[in-house]
This record gives C-alpha cells, structure tokens and sequence, in this order.
C-alpha cells in the first residue's frame, strides 16, 4: 500500500515538473484595436512627452520594494523584463485615442461600477510586508487578499489555511509581482492619465507611476499561475483578471495599455520563474493539493 502510494506521489511529481506553461492568449477587445495605433511621438504634440509622473508624488513604501531580493525570479531576469517595457509615447496616436476611452468611461460609468471598482475591487492587495509580523491589524485580511482569486473562482473553502503549499507559493510569485511592479513603474515614470488630461476625475489619486498597472499584474499572475494549478478553470481566472484590469480605467488611473502590458509582463514573469527548480519545487507542492 504504502509503495503504491509512493508510486502516485512520484508520478504526480513527474507529470507536475513536465507541465508546460500554457500560451499567453492574444490581445482582444479594446486592447487588440488600441494596440494597433501609432505609439510613436507626434511632433505637433511634443511638449506632451515631457510630462513624467510628478516626483512629489513617490511613494517611499513602493520604492523600498525595488531592494527587496526575490522569490523565485534572478536579477537579471528582472533586468531585462524591465527592459522590455515600453509605454506608447505622451503626443502619439495610440495615447490620445486612450486618453478618449477613458473619457468616454468616465461620462457613462454607473453608481453602481463606481462602487464595484472603488470601494471592492481597488482595497485588494496583498503585501509582503504586512505577512512579518502576525499581530499586524491587517495580517488576516492581507492572507484573505492572497487568495481572493481562487476564493471568487473556487469558493469559501479556498482559503491560505486549508492550502498551506498553495499559500506559499502565492506568496512568493506576489513579492515578485510586488518587485517587478516597482522596479517598472519608477523605471519609466509614465503619468497618470489625469495627469495629461485635465477633464479626467479620476476615482483615486495614485502614489507611483502608471506603467505597468500593479493592480493587473497581479491579477494576470495570480490567474496564470492558478491555472496552471486548476487548468479547467483557466477562462474564469482570465476573465476575473480582465475585470480587475478593466475597473483601473473605469476608475480613470490607468490607461488601456498600461493593462495590456500587465497581462504580458505577468506571462513573462511566470515563464521566467518556470525554469527555477525552487519555483518548481513549491508549484508542485501546490499542485499536489490541488490533485
């Protein structure tokens, strides 16, 4: 018995290590027609590109994040991640038509969306550094966040005490996420929508840049990796995602690309954490719960 038993855990170990990741989908809706718009600069609206996000704003806890050593992604790894991102210019063509979805968000946008995206979808985040110390006041809620995804698609029983590997795991790709969300956004300084457009009223005033949003690349990888964990139930976490990205520009703080980018980014990350053994290690535990 206990042989057979073994036999099974090492053949669920070996099929976990030889899981591929699956493929990044295509862009679609408003993503896909936006993206296909000049981002380069436009002369005639050159002084447009020289506004960067306001340095008074810096958030000093988002910075700290940029020195933080990583879970599961190599330096270099986050070194060139960061280097191939790239936002479309201030004066180009793609930016001005984002700039008019969002206005055109902001003039038809419900009671009802502004409370979903403000006061439901925006408090959520789990961070890191809350996780030290076990009498923090936010220490439940912050495990409670950790596992909002897979709450929302599983159910109730989806919690970080009933799935302690999965919990470790999460833990780890969301430092990460916390780290490559930081080490972007002050790499490229790229103002808030409402800051090149004036009619804009945003939802929320934000303490770091706009590029990539934070918000989504949380969101895409924390659904990446959860469906790799669960792959039924692969289009109701894209779907969750695509909701919380959506809600950044109902809300007036993101532009479409900076969701777009987060979507990528978030696949980029994983595929580089999927070829560290100590990823690995920890997805297979998690995945064994999950058999």
């Amino acid at each position: 018995m206990k042989k057979a038993l073994l036999f099974l855990l090492l053949f669920q170990v070996f099929i976990c290590t030889s899981q591929p990741i699956h493929p990044l989908e295509p862009s679609i809706d408003h993503y896909k027609d936006l993206k296909a718009l000049s981002a380069a600069p436009i002369e005639e609206r050159a002084t447009l590109d020289t506004i960067k996000f306001f340095p008074k704003s810096y958030n000093a806890v988002a910075l700290l994040y940029t020195m933080i050593r990583p879970a599961y992604l190599k330096q270099n790894q986050i070194s060139t991640l960061k280097n191939s991102m790239e936002f479309p210019a201030n004066s180009s063509e793609q930016t001005k038509a984002e700039l008019e979805f969002l206005l055109n968000w902001q003039e038809k946008r419900t009671k009802e969306e502004e409370v979903r995206t403000a006061k439901v979808l925006a408090p959520i985040g789990y961070w890191p550094h809350i996780d030290i110390m076990v009498d923090h006041e936010d220490y439940d809620k912050n495990l409670e966040y950790l596992f909002f995804e897979g709450k929302t698609v599983i159910g109730d029983t989806c919690t970080s005490s009933n799935y302690p590997a999965t919990t470790k795991l999460l833990q780890g790709i969301t430092k990460d996420m916390r780290i490559m969300e930081f080490t972007v956004k002050y790499h490229l300084l790229r103002a808030r929508p409402y800051e090149l457009e004036p009619k804009l009223t945003p939802l929320q005033i934000m303490g770091s840049p706009s590029f990539a949003s934070g918000h989504t690349l949380w969101a895409y990888l924390h659904a990446f990796t959860w469906s790799e964990l669960i792959p039924e139930k692969r289009p109701q976490f894209l779907e969750l995602a695509y909701e919380i990205g959506l809600s950044r520009e109902i809300m007036g703080i993101h532009y479409p690309s900076d969701e777009e980018a987060a979507r990528v980014l978030a696949h980029g990350m994983l595929s580089a954490m999927w070829s560290n053994p100590v990823f690995i290690a920890d997805f297979k535990k998690a995945k064994l719960e999950w058999e």
